[in-house]
């Protein structure tokens, strides 16, 4: 360990960052979309680093965190850490939880009281949540009171908690009120650390930020499965909102006895007449037929799958089906999934609100916003929904 480096590397949970330095690990970063976009997070979180093969030393860490996050019972306690810039108080609930071991949890009140500050439960869980070296210093074993799951930082947010307390084999805590499909249900992510990320890489569309509100104003839309959120947004394409409602509530009523929406195995065995006099198009009752023979071959990723899906992979799944392009894959990832780091390029709202977030006549091409778009890694998400509040304002 000479010089700053970093390297990704595969886990079961998804691609991870590693960086270390001539004192140890500098950090380790959890999955956040993708190789492009973990490179991103870690080239701007370690800017002097270069990337580079692990050493031996690394490469040893590496492996035992893909081993623990594969279910052995790994000890990563004496990996070495640089804790240079860490302050003194984050350093001790580090090192606390690092003595808890795999399978086992405490929560956030009897971290503190191990450290001798009975009553600073709160200041625990801020230092966690600055965690910069997850799994080694594994603060997904630190639960909230009542052996609830807490919060968490990574994408994925508490999901990917409970996952990596799955996979480690340890007690499950009492699992949160759901985060999708539930009509009310939050982002994974935290809106205002992108809030802060993007005015600080963009000035101009911070402009916008402040006019709108830096205020979550993501809701993700309610649905039963991708199934149903695909067939409604190909009810839903070339059409007026009022008009598209209308249209994809009499293709509903077709299944009385599917209170939640069309099934793929109910739509496959529907007559092709019957969605053509709901007023679905020959095209669009094409596209819905091969969405249901999709799912019932297992082509189409459930709610779990897709989870541990990178966007790209997704997409490549989904615009497979008739009828399904790479606009309406996107705008599944934002408004089903609430991934973070989302950029429809091919937009109009977003190409024309960044036009007016930088004072520009013309729109920018699809390229152009692509390239500008690397700067708001890896909240391209909420760049996005801010260029369409430009519009608005």
């Amino acid at each position: 360990m000479t010089t700053p480096s970093y390297a990704l590397f595969d886990t079961p949970i998804g691609r991870c960052g590693i960086a270390w330095g001539p004192k140890g690990v500098t950090g380790l970063q959890l999955p956040v979309g993708g190789r492009r976009a973990t490179r991103a997070r870690m080239r701007a979180r370690f800017p002097v680093a270069t990337e580079a093969e692990p050493s031996a030393v690394v490469a040893r860490v590496v492996d035992g965190i893909g081993r623990l996050l594969a279910g052995e019972k790994v000890d990563l306690s004496t990996v070495p850490l640089d804790m240079d810039g860490v302050p003194p108080f984050h350093r001790r609930v580090y090192e606390a939880a690092r003595a808890i071991a795999a399978g086992a949890t405490l929560s956030y009140g009897e971290v503190a009281v191990r450290l001798g500050v009975p009553g600073a439960a709160r200041a625990v869980g801020q230092a966690l949540g600055r965690n910069p070296f997850p799994i080694v210093v594994p603060c997904h074993r630190v639960l909230a009171a009542g052996n609830k799951a807490g919060g968490f930082t990574a994408t994925g947010g508490v999901d990917t908690k409970l996952r990596m307390l799955t996979l480690e084999g340890g007690p499950r805590p009492a699992a949160p009120a759901p985060r999708l499909f539930d009509g009310n249900a939050a982002i994974g992510f935290d809106w205002r650390a992108a809030v802060a990320h993007l005015k600080a890489s963009d000035p101009k569309l911070g402009r916008v930020i402040d006019a709108a509100g830096a205020a979550n104003a993501l809701v993700l839309k309610k649905t039963p499965s991708l199934f149903g959120a695909l067939a409604e947004a190909i009810v839903y394409q070339q059409l007026s909102g009022k008009a598209a409602a209308t249209i994809y509530g009499r293709v509903c009523a077709l299944f009385p006895r599917a209170p939640h929406g069309p099934t793929a195995e109910r739509v496959h065995r529907i007559a092709e007449a019957r969605l053509r006099g709901a007023g679905l198009s020959a095209a669009k009752v094409a596209a819905i037929k091969d969405l249901a023979r999709r799912d019932r071959a297992g082509e189409i990723p459930t709610l779990a799958e897709a989870r541990a899906m990178d966007d790209e992979a997704i997409v490549e799944r989904l615009t497979a089906v008739r009828g399904i392009g790479r606009w309406t894959a996107e705008m599944l990832l934002i408004f089903r999934l609430g991934r973070p780091d989302v950029l429809p390029v091919g937009d109009y709202g977003v190409r024309k609100g960044f036009a007016l977030a930088h004072r520009k006549r013309a729109l920018p091409t699809p390229q152009a916003l692509a390239q500008h778009g690397e700067r708001w890694r890896p909240y391209r998400t909420v760049a996005s929904w801010y260029c369409w509040r430009a519009l608005e304002l």
